[in-house]
This record gives structure tokens, C-alpha cells and sequence, in this order.
């Protein structure tokens, strides 16, 4: 490449940059982000290379340039170690969270029907609720839609339907509780879904992220960039490095982030030939009959 064509790419990739700053800046949002681009111009010669290579695959393409380099910053930010970390923290204390809703939710209701039960036959009685309506009114008692549109509607139910044809309060909280037991957590999107996979925490986090974000962001899910579209190892690990501002110790080469793509591609397989092999094998085996049972009507 001549040099007026690689100071064409670098131009085309900053300028997209500077105007993405711009942007963030005039409407005072998204520092982190921001702290990213600065550092990916401050660094021109680490990265001018992968905008050599960014600008020769998207150059031509309509609003191509910025799009990967917005991918990139935007991984960067919200899918460094650190942010992976935290998201898993999170996820792992919504866990507990569901946990401790279940167990304090079964000794809610109990405690319910007892209160229940003490009322039937202490000689006492509190002015508590008995009824789900009324507690529904008492939690909405603030809330101004539920007065205009519901509440008449509802009193005219309860009205209509005595207290055997509605759930006890203590049927509700144990409901509440059997609901958070047996939750199955799933990540809300792709890249939280590839960026948490595993249990093990490290670098690679963000590289999975970063493909599966360029993946969200194809044509052919309805974003701008190429399907199937590979930057090299190089120009991976030289974004990464600059965009992370990872230390001397921990920085990546392309060879690391080959490595990586080797071992995703060696999941892959493996996945897809266990499920070939389950949709294939005969049902006189254990391993068939054990498939179509469980794929099966119940």
C-alpha cells in the first residue's frame, strides 16, 4: 500500500473517531467510551495497522469504518475484565438473591397461616389483611393509574367472587418463593451470554465478546457490517492492547488471539457432532432411545 493510501486509512479511521467524541461530548454522555477513543488516537502507531486493514475491508462500505471501530470501543467499555467481572458477580448474587427469596418466602408463609390459625382460635384478632384484594389496594394505594383504571374493577370482583374463589395470602408468598427456586438464569443478550460463558475469568472474556458483538452488528442481523466478517489475529490483539490499555505484562499478540479462535472453533465442533451423533443414533440404543424420549411429547 502506498503511504497516501495508509494516511487515507488512518484519516478515514480517526476521523470517524473524533466524531463519534464529538458526539458523546456535545451531549455529555458516555465518559468511559470517550476515555477509549482518546486513547486509540493518542496511540496512532499501535494501531495504525488495523486501520490500514479496517479501512481496506470497510472502507467502501457505508458507514462500515465507524461502525467496527464504535464495536470496539463499545466492548472495550462495557466488556473489559473488569466489567466481566462484575457482571458475574452480579449474576452470581442474583442467585443468591432468588435463594434467599425462596427460603424467607416459605417461612413468610408459614408464619402466615399461623397467624391464621392463632386468629381462629386465640380469642384474639388483628386488623390485618385477610384478603389478596386488599393487599393489592393497600400496595397500590399510590399509584395513580391503578385508582383511575383498576381499582373500581377490581372491588366489583371482589365483590362479585367471595374469598373462596381467590388465592390466601400465604398461597401467593409461597408462589413467590417456589417461583425464585426454581429460576433458570439466561443472559438477557448474545454478548453477555459469550462474554460470561465459563467459569474461569480472564482476557479471552473480552475476545469473545468482541466477535460476538461484530456478529450482532452484521447485515445479516439487520446491522451494517459484513456477514462472517475477521479482522486478523494482529489487528485484533493490536485494538485490544490499546483499547484495553492493558498492562506490558498482559499484552496480547496475534498468535494469542488465534489461539483463542482455535479453541472456540474446537467447542463448536465438538457440540455439533455430540448432537449429530444423539439425532443419529438408532432408537435400539440407550443413547437413541434416551434422545427421542427427550425430545418426545410428554
Amino acid at each position: 500500500m502506498t503511504d497516501d493510501k495508509r494516511d487515507q486509512a488512518i484519516k478515514a479511521c480517526e476521523d470517524a473517531l473524533r466524531a463519534e467524541l464529538a458526539y458523546n461530548g456535545d451531549h455529555d454522555i458516555l465518559a468511559g467510551e470517550n476515555a477509549i477513543i482518546e486513547r486509540l488516537l493518542e496511540r496512532r502507531s499501535e494501531v495504525a495497522d488495523a486501520y490500514v486493514e479496517i479501512f481496506d475491508r470497510l472502507g467502501e462500505r457505508h458507514y462500515g469504518v465507524p461502525k467496527l471501530l464504535g464495536v470496539v470501543v463499545t466492548t472495550a467499555a462495557l466488556w473489559s475484565p473488569r466489567q466481566v467481572a462484575q457482571t458475574c458477580a452480579a449474576r452470581d448474587r442474583l442467585l443468591k438473591v432468588n435463594e434467599l427469596i425462596a427460603t424467607r418466602a416459605a417461612e413468610l408463609a408459614s408464619l402466615l397461616v399461623e397467624r391464621s390459625e392463632l386468629h381462629d382460635r386465640s380469642g384474639f384478632s388483628g386488623n390485618t389483611h385477610y384478603h389478596i384484594c386488599r393487599v393489592i389496594e393497600d400496595a397500590a394505594s399510590d399509584n395513580y393509574l391503578y385508582k383511575s383504571w383498576v381499582k373500581q374493577k377490581m372491588a366489583s370482583l371482589r365483590g362479585e367472587f367471595d374469598l373462596k374463589y381467590w388465592p390466601r395470602i400465604h398461597e401467593v408468598v409461597a408462589a413467590l418463593g417456589r417461583d425464585a427456586e426454581h429460576v433458570q438464569l439466561e443472559a438477557t443478550d448474545p454478548i453477555t451470554a459469550a462474554a460470561t460463558k465459563g467459569n474461569r475469568r480472564s482476557r479471552a472474556d473480552f475476545f469473545k465478546a468482541l466477535y460476538e458483538a461484530i456478529d450482532e452488528n452484521s447485515d445479516g442481523r439487520f446491522g451494517t457490517l459484513p456477514p462472517g466478517l475477521r479482522l486478523t489475529d494482529n489487528v485484533i490483539a493490536s485494538l485490544a492492547n490499546c483499547a484495553l490499555d492493558l498492562p506490558p505484562d498482559q499484552l496480547v499478540d496475534g498468535a494469542y488471539v488465534k489461539r483463542l479462535r482455535q479453541r472456540a472453533r474446537g467447542r463448536r465442533s465438538t457440540k455439533r457432532g455430540a448432537a449429530t451423533r444423539t439425532a443419529a443414533a438408532p432408537m435400539s440404543t440407550p443413547e437413541g432411545y434416551n434422545a427421542q424420549r427427550s425430545s418426545g411429547p410428554r
